[in-house]
């Protein structure tokens, strides 16, 4: 069991873990977004490819056992129960079905920010487009006080509230879900939160923060390392008043035989929220690695420990550049504590300097003006460092 300590050193005892990522080689901080895979996410793939070819479509019996482990996995990272677990590809296809589900003839309202990420914003975009919905934006920061924001707009023609618990753009935690949870008990409407950047990076608890009667989609593309095709919507219990339009055939796959009447079928517990066939490879994969995290001890607890530790050291290697503000500068407004897995750096030449980085071997990313660093567990603070002293060059360079 590895102490967020030893993961400082150098090399980092993970690197080994992931030879194939050759993360002691590549300054790789791009955690945030995509991080590097454990070496035996590649087992999970090849035996995902052996399954079928040995069983052919008899393979699905042994997919399903996969899919239950990774339902068992995001439960464990929400403190829910994998009863309450639906998977998907991608957070949009259970956006959607969410969206499906709620009573919007009668409730046209949904609140939102300006602050979500795509899968979320540009869904309500369209359908705003459309009239047949209204959608508020109200501003995502101050994250501080966007709780108050959101019950201030919510009224009795809310069907949903949909909201971040870590902003993609900022890294800023968002306080008071709770309260915005308990505002919407009292309006009758649903509270959808998008836990992405939260989920193993962050430790995240129903029970804790007040967000039992909360629908939350998250996914494993980035902190949990699990790759594409790995997307979860925890669904409250006791929800089978909700009947999702968008539905597919698995949804009664345990029926098929009943037969049409009695109006369209729906599953029990995620079966509910079910789509059609899809490729397990992407479970297979995520259940080895989610294996690999509880045998290395690589709890939300750890991670976020390190990733304090890993953020933290790339602020201080930020502000002892001393850079030109006007270039390139850090909200210093948001303490540490209130901020999650990556730092942020506002900067009008955010795409330029992520260019000049990657040809320096300085992996990162940018939205807007924001260039984004987000460390991960497998580095070690002289990778860090010497990112940030490129950075400095770059910068300088100008």
């Amino acid at each position: 069991m590895l102490t967020a300590e030893e993961l400082r050193r150098t090399p980092s005892p993970l690197a080994a873990h992931y030879a194939r990522f050759r993360v002691a080689e590549r300054l790789l901080l791009t955690g945030h977004s995509h991080q590097a895979w454990p070496d035996v996410g590649f087992d999970g793939q090849t035996e995902a490819w052996a399954d079928a070819a040995e069983h052919v479509d008899e393979k699905w019996e042994r997919a399903a056992e996969r899919a239950a482990r990774v339902r068992h996995g995001f439960a464990r990272l929400l403190g829910a129960r994998s009863e309450e677990i639906a998977l998907g590809q991608n957070t949009h296809e259970l956006v959607t079905r969410f969206l499906s589900a709620l009573p919007l003839r009668e409730r046209r309202r949904l609140v939102t920010t300006d602050g979500e990420f795509h899968t979320i914003r540009r869904q309500l975009d369209r359908l705003a487009e459309t009239r047949l919905v209204e959608v508020v934006k109200v501003a995502a920061l101050p994250a501080s006080t966007l709780a108050d924001r959101l019950i201030a707009a919510l009224d009795q023609g809310t069907a949903a509230v949909l909201a971040s618990s870590v902003l993609f753009g900022t890294a800023h935690l968002v306080p008071g879900l709770d309260r915005v949870m308990v505002a919407c008990r009292r309006a009758g409407a649903e509270l959808l939160v998008d836990a992405y950047h939260h989920l193993n990076v962050v430790p995240f608890s129903l029970e804790r923060d007040g967000l039992g009667d909360a629908f939350v989609v998250g996914g494993g593309y980035k902190y949990c390392q699990l790759g594409e095709g790995n997307c979860m919507l925890r669904v409250p219990p006791g929800r089978d008043d909700l009947r999702p339009v968008l539905t597919g055939w698995y949804s009664e796959f345990a029926d098929l035989s009943r037969g049409a009447g009695g109006g369209v079928p729906y599953g029990e517990g995620p079966a509910r929220w079910a789509g059609a066939t899809y490729d397990p490879t992407s479970h297979y994969r995520a259940a080895r690695v989610l294996d690999f995290f509880e045998q290395q001890g690589l709890t939300p607890e750890l991670l976020r420990e390190v990733s304090q530790h890993q953020v933290g050291l790339l602020a201080r290697e930020f502000d002892a550049l001393d850079l030109d503000p006007r270039v390139i500068g850090r909200d210093r407004s948001v303490p540490l504590a209130g901020i999650g897995g990556f730092l942020a750096l506002a900067s009008p030449r955010a795409a330029e300097l992520s260019a000049r980085l990657r040809a320096r071997g300085v992996r990162t990313d940018f939205r807007g003006d924001v260039l984004r660093l987000g460390p991960a567990p497998y580095l070690n603070d002289e990778q860090l460092e010497a990112a940030m002293g490129l950075l400095g060059v770059v910068v300088r360079g100008l």
